[in-house]
């Protein structure tokens, strides 16, 4: 009767626990979807509602000579090239995967994607995002992208 009990126990414990993880992966996930909502429809104001006040941002690609590097972008310029979008440009990046890990306060998404503009292929890559969960609500601290022109049948491959 004890053993009974106790199994009963763990497997509540268990279930209880993994209900959790998917709470929260699904808060991560619903952050990452506002900020592409924000980027999709010009709206800074969404963007910014899930950053940290601390947040990071940077690009990394080849450069036309090959060389690979790595550029910090001030999240302010990205917010205001966001709100200063012209209306007839439209953005669509196509995420073709979530990724996320979470550790207590600790969140990390990886999105591979394509990115269109005005409906035709611009370049695809992936995007990092590491958030931090403030006290209940989770918030981006880090945001680095990958952007490539060509060799985007690597990211279907992988995916």
């Amino acid at each position: 009767m004890n053993k009974s009990i106790i199994v009963l126990l763990l497997l509540f414990s268990i279930i209880t626990i993994n209900g959790q993880v998917k709470d929260e992966s699904e808060s991560v996930k619903q952050v990452i979807e506002t900020f592409f909502k924000g980027l999709h429809n010009g709206d800074s104001t969404i963007m910014k509602s899930t950053f940290h006040k601390d947040i990071k941002i940077q690009t990394t690609n080849n450069n036309k000579e090959g060389l690979k590097i790595l550029k910090t972008d001030d999240p302010k310029k990205l917010l205001i090239g966001i709100a200063n979008k012209k209306p007839e440009n439209v953005y669509l990046e196509k995420l073709l995967s979530y990724d996320i890990k979470i550790d207590g306060n600790l969140a990390s998404v990886w999105t591979p994607y394509e990115f269109y503009l005005n409906g035709n292929f611009s370049h695809c890559g992936a995007n990092s995002f590491q958030l931090f969960n403030n006290n209940g609500t989770w918030q981006i601290t880090y945001l680095v992208d990958m952007r490539r022109r060509g060799d985007c049948d690597v990211l279907k491959d992988k995916n």
